[in-house]
């Protein structure tokens, strides 16, 4: 049963799944605080205190989720339920955070941060027993490959629709009406996301899961998780990454108007994320197949910090400054499918070192270290506007040099860290070394 293959119509679920949450944090991410900012006219300084502080809740929020999960036992099972009750309130949300009303600042502030803590409140009950959900429907490595592939392809589409879509979309809803634009948008994406979610219960199995009790300490299982090496890369890998995806997100708006001063670049370098994202699903499961997921992410990470160095060469060349940008985005996306599976695999290890799975919490802490990771880069860049003096109407040189640096020097430094960081990765080569002890137990525990 380990090897049994999966359906074409559960992984194609499987991986459509990810819109379930990713659309509209995808939307967030890229246009939220342009939204906030440049539409609804709420001071900058404000938003980036309300993104950080709404996600740094979150390391109360995730790994309680997360223990939840490893407590459930339900008719849907351990992970389906979640994705059945969250997937309409969701929806609901998505359209509420693109429906600030006019009302004082003050006041648009307060509704701002309720209505962002209130989605990702929800996004935690979704997204935590989805990324669950994977080493519960099999054990095969490379089954995990395929379903991370078929997870990226979601992940890139959403990203598409998320980004490259939304302004297109704003223009034909809204015309000159932005606000009225993205209101719709909102609404268009939390049908597609509702849809994708509910596809999701249905068609994805629980084959495997925890043998072990739902009545466990939390403390000492959170204890063992902060032991867990392979969690403990991946958690720094995916901090690192999303720090650096949630500036890059919310800066290349402001990068493209302001710097580049080709706002149509806007719609080229935000889709060649998700683009590059769709083209990895299907060359990275057999690159990191032949080469394991420490080699190849580390060399990709590499190549990825070198390009974006060399980048502000090209800066006054727009066609090798994209053709650059692209093939950096290839690269760091090939760490996209790769953190998929290591999420699935750090379940393995803490089975082979503790005896017990803990999927909920595993994928708790990992989706902790996302949103962080997002909200540092996304409210670290609203701080520099602040602290650059940025005004959208009148941007002055020393705001774009600040901009301009920023984009740069912020990605050739993270994605150096992020380098070190999987080079630590621990189970390339362990697989039959843990599946074969994890048997070995089984007979004697049975006794």
């Amino acid at each position: 049963m380990a090897n049994e293959k999966l359906s074409f119509a559960e992984r194609l679920s499987y991986g459509m799944g990810d819109m379930g949450t990713s659309l509209a944090y995808n939307m967030a991410s890229g246009f939220l605080l342009f939204y906030y900012t440049n539409v609804v006219g709420m001071p900058a300084a404000g938003v980036g205190t309300i993104f950080l502080i709404a996600r740094l809740l979150d390391a109360i929020i995730d790994p309680v989720v997360g223990i939840m999960v490893d407590k459930t036992r339900s008719r849907w099972g351990r992970t389906r339920g979640y994705f059945l009750f969250t997937a309409l309130p969701y929806a609901l949300l998505t359209v509420a955070l693109f429906h600030v009303p006019d009302w004082s600042d003050s006041a648009q502030l307060v509704y701002a941060f309720v209505t962002f803590k209130a989605l990702g409140i929800l996004m935690s009950v979704q997204a935590i027993p989805y990324t669950a959900l994977m080493p519960m429907m099999t054990l095969d490595p490379k089954q995990r490959l395929k379903l991370s592939g078929m997870r990226g392809v979601g992940t890139s589409i959403s990203v598409v629709l998320g980004t490259a879509a939304v302004m297109p979309l704003v223009g034909v809803f809204g015309g000159e009406d932005q606000n009225k634009g993205f209101q719709y948008v909102a609404m268009l994406f939390a049908a597609i996301g509702f849809a994708a979610t509910l596809a999701l219960f249905a068609n994805c199995k629980e084959r495997f899961e925890d043998g072990s009790s739902p009545d466990f300490a939390i403390g000492p299982a959170v204890k063992e998780m902060l032991q867990n090496k392979a969690w403990l890369v991946v958690f720094a890998s995916c901090l690192l990454y999303f720090i650096r995806f949630g500036l890059m997100m919310s800066a290349t708006a402001y990068f493209a108007i302001d710097v580049m001063r080709q706002p149509w670049l806007i719609s080229v370098m935000l889709p060649a994320v998700s683009g590059m994202l769709l083209l990895s699903s299907f060359v990275a499961p057999p690159i990191l197949a032949r080469t394991g997921i420490r080699k190849g992410s580390a060399f990709v990470l590499a190549l990825a910090a070198v390009i974006f160095a060399v980048l502000p060469l090209a800066q006054d060349n727009t066609a090798a400054f994209l053709s650059l940008y692209i093939a950096a985005c290839l690269a760091t996306s090939i760490t996209i499918t790769a953190a998929f599976a290591m999420i699935a695999e750090t379940v393995d290890y803490h089975e082979w070192k503790f005896g017990t799975r803990r999927e909920g919490l595993l994928s708790a802490g990992i989706s902790l270290s996302t949103k962080v990771g997002m909200a540092v880069g996304t409210a670290g860049f609203a701080f520099m506007l602040g602290a650059a003096g940025y005004v959208p109407d009148a941007v002055t040189d020393a705001a774009r040099e600040a901009i301009r640096w920023t984009y740069y020097g912020s990605a050739v430094v993270l994605l150096g860290l992020q380098t070190v960081v999987v080079l630590m990765w621990p189970m390339d080569g362990l697989h039959e070394t843990i599946r074969n002890d994890i048997a070995a137990r089984q007979p004697a525990a049975a006794e």
